[in-house]
């Protein structure tokens, strides 16, 4: 089974950038997107052989996710059940007989780590939440998580230490995500490989490779003997993160 994940930095905006070109080369069984920045009824774009899932946020033009998926799943489950977390659109589980697959945008804690406590909060509760799923089958997530985990996903990290996305709290809270049963395919496969699944749009980052990984495949512990593959595309454009990809045998 072939998954992919992709921050697209607004769906409208990569659809006039190559998306469906890459979103059919790329071939995957399940394609999460998120930022898709869209509301219901502002884009129709389909693809044959697929469904699609769409949670939109309560503001316009901001965060949102989705999943295009060529196996119907047993059911569908918007946001975590939190109102303070569900208004934005940030997560989609998706239920299998073997697994769910949840999507997810983690919220950025902004410049001057303005929202800093309210990401500490959403981090606890997305915790609980995965593992309440986990407790009932293994768990594949992915997404654009907002955290350079450790100094190899950052191009520059003393100079960016204490940024938004590579704070000490942050990083601390994916540490403890991950020492609680859930293991980083991309890291567990390349455990000294360099690359970066975003670059800012400023200072020809992407050009100059000044990048971040910030997107992941994250499953669960006992699912580590089915990784096949888990790879960042960065030879795709059309937003400024790339797709990343997982591969699990049957």
């Amino acid at each position: 089974m072939r998954f992919v994940s992709w921050n697209v930095n607004g769906l409208r905006a990569a659809s006039g950038k190559g998306f469906s070109e890459a979103f059919l080369a790329l071939d995957a069984d399940f394609f999460c997107l998120q930022e898709t920045k869209l509301q219901a009824g502002q884009l129709d774009l389909a693809f044959p052989g697929y469904e699609s899932f769409w949670n939109y946020a309560d503001k316009k033009g901001y965060s949102g996710t989705a999943v295009y998926t060529r196996h119907t799943p047993l059911s569908v489950r918007y946001g975590m059940g939190i109102d303070v977390h569900d208004h934005e659109g940030r997560v989609i589980t998706l239920e299998y007989p073997g697994f769910f697959l949840v999507t997810v945008y983690t919220p950025n804690s902004q410049d001057g780590l303005r929202r800093l406590d309210y990401r500490m909060t959403w981090e606890d509760d997305f915790r609980a939440f995965l593992l309440g799923l986990d407790a009932v089958k293994p768990v594949i997530f992915c997404g654009d998580l907002n955290v350079a985990h450790e100094e190899i996903d950052i191009r520059n990290p003393k100079a960016n230490h204490m940024n938004s996305g590579f704070t000490d709290e942050e990083r601390g809270k994916m540490t403890q995500l991950l020492d609680s049963g859930f293991i980083d395919t991309f890291r567990t496969l390349h455990p000294d490989l360099v690359k970066y699944s975003w670059w800012s749009y400023r200072f020809q980052a992407r050009e100059k490779n000044v990048g971040w990984r910030i997107d992941y495949f994250i499953t669960s512990a006992r699912l580590r003997d089915k990784i096949a593959e888990a790879e960042i595309h960065n030879e795709i454009f059309g937003s400024d993160h790339c797709p990343v990809e997982l591969v699990l045998n049957d």
